[in-house]
Parts: structure tokens; sequence; C-alpha cells
């Protein structure tokens, strides 16, 4: 165990230990095959969407332009955590310096907040384009879809910021056993010997104030949703209507269940939920909704397939 000044911490001669995922240390080799697997599919899924969608001007519409954000910020999501996750599985490396530890926390928080604002402007491009149909193209406009995804991304600054100062103000003085496969706020917070219930009490606001009104916001506006599908007479014309959000219902489910879960078996279920189930939905979070949502949307997004068989036949075209 590593010791460190009590009254004046010098933070450049902090170093953790990653440890992946506690009281599973002897399938560590085992759980990295999928989890590699799925970050290779996330990474190729995800980049391949964002090329489509820029290549072809077909796909340049608010819905897509949408799509691509959200497969940017997953590609940075699992390219922030999965490397570091398969060097602790694969070579047993898992020591990271403060500063290192610091910058991922703040990368994780920072993309997570990010991505949780475009599932909401997604959900707000539903709503247009259900619910306003014939102003869509003049209510998102390219300016406003990219001065909405400005907006994302400040936002997120602007919140995780300040997790930085929070854990450099605190004085570390001997733990440097991290239980997780990546540094987050409470987990490096919990290895001070301070009080952190400011870091608590700024950890849990923002997450209502920020994550919490995202998913308020979202369920309002496919409840305004809901009651203008079912005034539509047709059947059919319901259908398609519902159709178009099936889509991103699916990536809503996926990206905040499993966060949901973490949140909250992190704070209140400490003793009813093992520890190695906590930390292995956390690694699974990084990767699994990455990898799927390129594919649920090329699955049941038609103008999303035609595309990808164009592509792919003017490459057999040219070979």
């Amino acid at each position: 165990m590593v010791s460190f000044p009590s009254n004046n911490t010098n933070f450049q001669d902090i170093r953790y230990i990653l440890i992946g995922i506690p009281g599973l240390e002897d399938s560590h080799t085992w759980i990295s095959i999928p989890i590699c697997s799925m970050y290779l599919v996330a990474i190729i899924g995800n980049s391949f969407l964002i090329f489509l969608i820029i290549i072809e001007r077909s796909l340049h519409e608010p819905m897509y332009l949408f799509l691509s954000m959200l497969a940017l910020a997953d590609v940075l999501l699992s390219t922030t955590t999965a490397p570091k996750m398969l060097a602790i599985f694969w070579f047993h490396s898992g020591a990271i310096s403060f500063g290192n530890c610091v910058a991922q926390m703040f990368f994780i928080h920072l993309i997570f907040v990010a991505e949780s604002a475009i599932l909401l402007a997604m959900a707000f491009d539903r709503y247009v384009a259900i619910c306003y149909p014939l102003r869509y193209t003049t209510i998102l406009t390219p300016s406003v879809i990219a001065k909405i995804g400005v907006a994302a991304v400040v936002r997120s600054f602007l919140i995780c910021f300040p997790f930085i100062f929070l854990v450099y103000r605190l004085t570390y003085c001997g733990q440097n056993i991290i239980r997780h496969s990546y540094c987050e706020h409470m987990g490096i917070a919990r290895l001070a010997c301070d009080n952190i219930k400011v870091n608590i009490i700024y950890g849990l606001t923002m997450a209502l104030l920020s994550t919490g009104l995202d998913v308020l916001f979202i369920i309002i506006s496919y409840s305004l949703i809901l009651h203008a599908v079912f005034n539509i007479p047709s059947w059919s014309a319901r259908l398609k209507a519902l159709n178009t959000c099936g889509s991103h219902i699916c990536v809503i489910l996926m990206f905040y269940t499993p966060a949901f879960f973490s949140f909250f078996a992190h704070r209140f279920g400490g003793h009813t939920i093992p520890r190695h189930i906590h930390i292995l939905v956390a690694n699974l979070y990084v990767v699994v909704p990455p990898m799927l949502n390129p594919i649920i949307y090329g699955v049941k997004t038609k103008q999303i397939q035609d595309r990808v068989v164009q592509v792919f036949s003017s490459i057999r075209t040219c070979c």
C-alpha cells in the first residue's frame, strides 16, 4: 500500500491500482473476449455510420445529424474506457497516475452527460417531426442543430469541470486501490481521508439536474407524441408514426436502464447487490450500447439500409 502525505498531498506521486472486476479476477481473460469484440464492433459500426451520414447528402436531415452526434459520443465513451479495461484484463496493467485517473473520470462523465443531452435532442426531433411535420425543416435547421450540439457539450463541460476541483481539494493519505476497471468521481473521492460530503451532494445534485431532467423532458416529449399519434384516424398512419420512434426508444432504454441501475446500486444497494455484479454491469455499459446503437438504427431505418447497400455495391463494383 502506498502512503501519501496527510497535510500536503503531492498529486504527482499518487498512483492508483485499478483491479478490474473484484471477485472475478480469475475470469478476467474470459470476460475480456466479449468486451474486446463488442468494443471493436462499436468502433467500426459507429465510425461507418458517421462516414455514411457525412458522404450521403440524403442523410443530411436532423434525425441523422443527431444520430451522427450520438455515434461520435459512443466512440469516445468506449475508447475512453475499454482500452484500459482490456490492459487490466490481459496484462494486469492496473496502475494509473492521479492526473490520468482524474482525466479519465472527467471525460467519462462529460461524454455521459453530453450523450444524455443528445438523446433529449433526438426526442425533440421526433416530437417536431410528428406533431409539426410541415414545419420540421424550418424549426430544425442546420444552424439550430449545430447550436444544440454545441449547447450539449458546453452544458456537459460546465457540469463536469467542477469534479476536477472537488477531487483535487481532497487530501489523500494511504488508500490506492480502486475496485473498478475505470476511474469515476466517487471512486476517487472515497479514497480520500477528508470529508467528502460536498462531493456526494454535488454529484447527486448534478445527476438530478442534468440526466434526471433529461429523462423527465424525454418522457414529456413522448407523452405529447403519443397524444398526437392517437389522434390520427388511420391505424396505418399511427403505426408509421410510431415506427419512426422505435429505434430511439430502444436506444434510450439501453442507455438509461444500466445507468440508473449502476447509480442506485452504487449509493443504495451496497449490501444487497454483489460488488462484482455492479462493476460488471458498469463495464458492459460502456461497450454494449455503443455496439448496439448503430445496429438498431441500421436494422430499423430503411434509409440507412439502402445507403449501406449502395456503398457496398459501389465498393464491389470498383474492386
